[in-house]
């Protein structure tokens, strides 16, 4: 993902380099606490897991009913 371009980046996910290096600091903060109460090893990296939240929730808007809250039609 480091070879994509601003422009191409934010339309795969959604949000622009700076908001989604700041959301991958919070995942690997809240990573550590996870880890330090155990449990199994995660097969994909943090930032492949959050890319596809990411496509995910981008992809398939309609599953995520309170955006229509935000946006007015519910």
């Amino acid at each position: 993902m480091k070879n994509i371009e601003g422009e191409q980046f934010y339309r795969l996910t959604g949000v622009k380099r700076s908001p989604f290096q700041k959301m991958l600091d919070i995942f690997r903060e809240a990573e550590g606490l996870k880890k330090a109460k155990g449990g199994g090893k995660n097969t994909l990296i943090l930032e492949d897991r959050l890319l596809m939240a990411l496509e995910y929730i981008r992809e398939y808007p309609y599953l995520f009913p309170y955006k229509s809250k935000l946006w007015g039609n519910g």
